[in-house]
């Protein structure tokens, strides 16, 4: 068995297909990591993003929601001196507004409640034959994307969604020969 073409242009992309991309996760600051990250990765290489996580999450403290919901335009202008993340303002006023849009959720829910109830909190399985059957996004990414546009998150088109829903598990789209595919992996 061979891991998933896109996977093996680097160790560290290695290292995240085999341990994190596909995995079901639940807990909201990884949640909100990973949406930050599919941000980030819009018009660049996931490489890119890859290079520059440690860097990103020194400068949002571990992407805790309080603290970058907490974060002002002066902290968005130091980020911009830092040639170690993406210095791309938008993106980073994005991840500041969608730790606020997190943060106040309204209550009696929770945003990862919430986005694992478009899949009745059971990913799904997407078993591809090959990386080039895996689509760029799709009805339910659309959907999503709707949602979260409609609750005030910024840059979250359908394409984004769509990676940002295989990074965190909710869709599964490791080819059917990959070892790291569900059926794949030991009970």
């Amino acid at each position: 068995m061979q891991r998933c073409a896109w996977a093996d242009s680097s160790p560290a992309m290695q290292a995240y297909h085999d341990n994190e991309w596909g995995r079901p996760q639940h807990d909201q600051q990884r949640l909100f990591e990973l949406l930050c990250l599919e941000t980030y990765q819009a018009g660049l290489s996931w490489q890119t993003v890859l290079n520059k996580r440690a860097a990103f999450n020194e400068d949002f403290a571990d992407y805790d929601v309080d603290q970058v919901a907490a974060m002002t335009t002066a902290d968005v202008e130091r980020l911009l001196t830092d040639a170690r993340i993406i210095r791309h303002r938008q993106k980073l006023m994005a991840t500041i507004n969608n730790a606020r849009v997190i943060r106040d959720w309204p209550a009696g829910e929770d945003f990862a409640t919430w986005l694992w109830a478009f899949v009745d909190n059971q990913p799904i399985r997407q078993a591809w034959a090959s990386i080039d059957e895996v689509p760029a996004t799709n009805d339910l990414a659309q959907q999503v994307s709707k949602e979260m546009k409609r609750r005030g998150f910024k840059f979250v088109g359908p394409t984004t969604i769509y990676s940002y829903l295989q990074a965190t598990g909710l869709i599964n789209d490791h080819v059917v020969d990959c070892p790291f595919a569900p059926e794949n992996l030991p009970a």
